[in-house]
């Protein structure tokens, strides 16, 4: 029987929380202040801490700091009247499971409590097998984040998977190969990997193979010297020897032509490069960590990409999730874009309306990370409230997301009553059915309105048009 500590001055609260719990097969002590909690937590062990806030004698932040200092195999969930985003943010980076408001609803908060409890098992675990592992990988995630702003780490099976495999690897010297879809995040993981690495001091060099072209890659990769090409009018240092000591990041490499494979391969394996022009070697000391969306495997087998070069990038290879495939870590990546879409805009808001976090979490995110921090950019931008409302996001995503509830009331079947009522005339009826229409296309898609319009042969400011007026409709 899991054990669970309350800690909360109204004693209304402790002992409704207690007999619903009890109920609900836990072994619950109750307590109304900070010091007979520690008191408590000194003679037995429980599996979770539910803490209210505000205590006569501390708050939820110092009594968290304590329990994680003290007793880091106990998980902890703060309780709070009110909403604080750039509190909640705090807080769990803090190591808090969650921070929930009152008033309390039965449902969410089991479940809430479940899931705490079946992380922090999965995090002793790994504790028990590598304790200084895990110390490296709080302090890691603390790092990057004030460093780098972007690194996130959630609390998904997901998300700390990936954690475990970028401390695994960021302090050797292996090449590591990172796939995943567009946007997932895969320069804020190598900038990761070499802050956590013994390179942290030496640069981090990043370059998009993308939009690299033939008569350009030399230059950018070895660099040259005055003179050596017609348009060579100063010496120009590559990117290898920029990032010599350090790490070098080539990102979508899977978009190199063969010849410049080649070129690639001969330096990853002599480990000297010339800048063009020169005919002196300069030795290197990179670290080496690629990136591609593609699949490298199929590239091998269709002769676009060679398989020994992509043998010497492989030592260590790690997929990062979607975006979508990491539940509720949605909502912690989206409250930590808006702190810093605060931090730039010079804004407060404060959180985001039960419509928007909906939203997020039915949305597919096919640009993942990226979009969705650039989603919280411009709402924050164009919120005037406290919090961001649904009509601050753009419009495929409400209507996606609109558009999911309604298939998940009728089981997923083909949209049979959508916006309307039950038409009453033809007018309504043809209106019904264009707009199943344009929805069932919008999803084929993933609401790239470019292509949907295309399919429905109407230009795309026509069917911008009606789609708000669905949107308009549902209100």
């Amino acid at each position: 029987m899991k054990k669970i500590l309350i800690v909360d001055d109204e004693v209304n609260i402790g002992l409704l929380l207690s007999k619903f719990l009890t109920r609900n097969s836990f072994s619950v002590e109750t307590t109304t202040s900070g010091s007979s909690a520690m008191d408590y937590l000194s003679k037995q062990s429980f599996d979770l801490v539910l803490c209210d806030y505000r205590l006569e004698d501390t708050d939820g932040k110092e009594m968290l700091i304590k329990i994680k200092e003290s007793y880091p195999s106990t998980g902890v969930i703060i309780i709070t009247g009110y909403s604080d985003i750039k509190l909640a943010v705090e807080l769990i980076k803090l190591g808090a499971y969650d921070y929930i408001t009152k008033p309390l609803y039965p449902d969410e908060i089991l479940n809430t409590i479940n899931k705490a409890i079946e992380t922090q098992i999965a995090l002793n675990e790994n504790n028990s097998e590598s304790e200084t592992a895990e110390n490296k990988k709080d302090k890691a995630s603390k790092q990057i984040q004030a460093e780098t702003g972007e690194f996130v780490v959630g609390q998904s099976s997901a998300s700390r998977e990936l954690m475990k495999q970028i401390m695994l690897v960021a302090p050797t010297s292996y090449s590591v190969i990172l796939t995943g879809e567009s946007g997932t995040g895969k320069e804020s993981v190598a900038k990761t990997i070499h802050l956590n690495s013994p390179r942290k001091d030496k640069p981090f060099i990043a370059m998009d193979c993308g939009s690299l072209t033939k008569e350009l890659a030399g230059s950018e990769f070895f660099g040259h010297e005055k003179g050596s090409f017609t348009g060579a009018l100063y010496t120009k240092i590559g990117h290898f020897e920029m990032a010599n000591g350090g790490t070098l990041f080539l990102d979508e490499v899977g978009n190199l032509s063969y010849d410049i494979q080649a070129a690639l391969l001969r330096t990853v394996q002599e480990r000297k490069i010339k800048r063009i022009g020169s005919t002196k070697e300069i030795d290197l000391d990179v670290r080496i960590i690629v990136a591609t969306n593609e699949n490298l495997g199929e590239s091998i087998q269709k002769g676009r990409f060679r398989e020994d070069l992509y043998h010497r990038f492989n030592e260590f290879s790690i997929h990062l999730p979607p975006i979508s495939q990491r539940g509720r870590d949605i909502m912690v990546f989206a409250h930590t874009f808006l702190v810093l879409a605060n931090q730039e805009l010079n804004r407060n808001i404060q959180g985001f309306s039960a419509e928007v976090e909906e939203c997020f979490l039915t949305y597919n995110w096919p640009g993942n990370v990226r979009e969705l921090k650039n989603v919280v950019r411009r709402a924050t931008l164009s919120t005037e409230t406290q919090e961001i409302q649904l009509k601050a996001l753009p419009l495929e995503i409400s209507t996606y997301a609109k558009a999911a509830s309604v298939e998940n009331a009728v089981g997923n079947s083909i949209i049979r009553t959508p916006i309307l009522s039950k038409p009453r005339n033809l007018k309504e009826a043809a209106l019904e059915a264009e707009y199943e229409a344009i929805l069932n296309v919008l999803r084929e898609v993933n609401f790239n309105k470019t292509k949907a319009a295309k399919i429905l042969n109407i230009d795309r400011k026509t069917l911008y048009n009606k789609m708000k007026a669905i949107d308009s409709d549902n209100e």
